[in-house]
């Protein structure tokens, strides 16, 4: 059984500690799994890519593609900076396995601006996640992604339940980013280690970070967004689950990769103990 449907591109990632697997649709489909979920990833990539790292539990349908997508992750100005490399062929809306149009929960992570976004319209009766950063830039010479407005925003947010943002892609743009967040039911800008801001409603909430010790902030956003999506899904209560989302976060910034992803029971550990640090 799919209990959840994550869309985009896995990547590899050639990092300064060697080359390791990557995408938002790669990291909230461990995720979702490590929180007991069936889960389907809709991704394209070539032969060479190691579709032996994902667990039982996860079924992976690949659009075969002459490449994978791979960025190099670099840091410029005290920024992080990507350079695409190369990249798979697009995912389309008749891509999606038939039988996955019935799932509950559906999270569309594009990181080159390959997801076609009609695939936000492609199911029967989902709560559809929304992370749209890679909508939101462009390729340019020599393969540095750069910022560039998100056009397909007014077709996408009708179909969406919740859509998140980070600091990083809102830039400039955060009033932008705020009349787009009026449009879904929940939504987060998060903010690192400042926390996350919390739309409910179109209504902003502060909601506090976890505590943690970071050794690789990558795909933490992703983890957030997921967890929030599903805990959403199956309490109705926003601040829970944004509380739960918060302590997925911060748990998966503290080793490298998906290493430090929590299991439920982990996760509702580690909730307790946020919730006695910030007074109950």
């Amino acid at each position: 059984m799919i209990d959840l449907v994550a869309i985009g591109h896995v990547t590899f990632d050639e990092t300064p500690s060697g080359i390791q697997p990557g995408g938002s649709a790669y990291y909230a489909a461990l995720t979702a799994h490590r929180l007991g979920l069936g889960v389907g990833l809709l991704t394209a990539a070539a032969a060479d890519y190691p579709l032996d790292i994902f667990p039982e539990g996860i079924e992976v349908h690949v659009v075969p593609s002459p490449q994978t997508t791979r960025y190099r992750v670099g840091e410029a100005q005290g920024m992080r900076a990507l350079t695409l490399l190369s990249r798979a062929v697009d995912l389309e809306a008749e891509q999606l396995p038939a039988a996955w149009g019935k799932a509950p929960l559906a999270l569309l992570g594009p990181v080159a601006n390959e997801v076609d976004p009609a695939l936000a319209g492609a199911f029967d009766d989902a709560s559809v996640a929304v992370l749209p950063q890679g909508w939101m830039r462009k390729r340019e010479a020599g393969g540095l992604m750069s910022p560039q407005p998100w056009e397909d925003a007014e077709a996408v947010l009708p179909r969406a339940q919740l859509l998140v943002l980070s600091e990083e892609d809102v830039g400039d743009s955060e009033e932008t980013a705020v009349r787009w967040l009026h449009h879904v039911p929940l939504g987060a800008i998060t903010r690192g280690r400042r926390g996350a801001t919390l739309y409910v409603n179109g209504e902003p909430y502060h909601v506090t970070a976890d505590a943690a010790t970071e050794v690789d902030p990558t795909g933490a956003g992703d983890v957030f967004a997921t967890t929030l999506l599903i805990e959403y899904q199956q309490s109705a209560d926003a601040w829970e689950a944004a509380a739960l989302a918060a302590c997925a976060g911060a748990a998966a910034v503290e080793a490298a990769g998906t290493a430090s992803l929590p299991d439920r029971a982990a996760l509702e550990a580690r909730l307790a103990a946020y919730r006695r640090r910030r007074g109950g």
